[in-house]
């Protein structure tokens, strides 16, 4: 039983914890997301599935060992709030929270517990500066914390800012990304299994940029996770 104390309680009435998603009061057990919309999360499953719709995106593109993401995103739906907390309004600690639950998903399927190295997508070093942090890195820590893998933030890097993509047809979102990633370090990962983390799966274009530039190491193996997929 946890000890009475009155300062923490009085705090939580000033600055209540929220659910991120419906806006409700967590209990004290709950971080960020209330266990009622934790267990309402539209989850694909995909992760059970080979040839999934996930892998079926880079058919014919890239090649890729297996790929999932963790739910289904609509706009304008309650979890919008989620990625929106993650992604716009600082709340970082979203992406470790969410990747922890996802990871324990994961772990049901070998081919996920094979990994030897997470890599979230990089931001450029101007976009990280302005929002102070990299949303797929903090995904990629609770992955990493669950999976018990290392995570690699240096290998892969983003060497040339691109603009905005959301209005972008797929061929310009494809144009936009074209070289933009590059590895500094073909070592490292040689011959490696790496989970390739990134917040929200649209197109796949920026994951794509991203597998070109690692398929240089050689023997390397690329899976990809996405928290969710629009």
């Amino acid at each position: 039983m946890k000890k009475f104390n009155p300062f923490a309680d009085f705090l939580d009435l000033l600055y209540p914890n929220l659910c991120v998603v419906c806006g409700q009061s967590l209990q004290k057990n709950e971080s960020h997301i209330c266990l009622s919309c934790l267990y309402s999360i539209p989850k694909t499953n995909y992760h059970l599935h080979a040839d999934n719709p996930i892998e079926k995106r880079f058919w014919g593109k890239v090649p890729v060992f297996r790929a999932t993401s963790f739910f289904f995103f609509q706009k304008g739906s309650s979890f919008q709030k989620l990625l929106h907390a993650l992604k716009y309004k600082g709340i970082k600690e979203v992406g470790e929270v969410m990747g922890k639950y996802a990871a324990s998903d994961l772990l049901e399927n070998s081919n996920f517990k094979s990994i030897d190295v997470i890599i979230p997508v990089p931001l450029h070093p101007d976009k990280f500066k302005k929002r102070g942090y990299n949303q797929a890195e903090w995904i990629g820590k609770g992955l990493s914390i669950i999976l018990e893998k290392p995570q690699d933030t240096t290998t892969l890097q983003r060497v040339i800012g691109n603009t905005t993509q959301t209005k972008k047809s797929v061929f310009e979102r494809y144009e936009n990304t074209e070289g933009i990633f590059e590895c500094t370090d073909f070592n490292t990962l040689k011959g490696k299994h790496i989970l390739l983390v990134d917040d929200v799966l649209t197109t796949g274009s920026t994951l794509e940029a991203c597998i070109n530039a690692l398929l240089k190491i050689e023997g390397i193996k690329i899976s990809i996770f996405t928290l969710a997929v629009a």
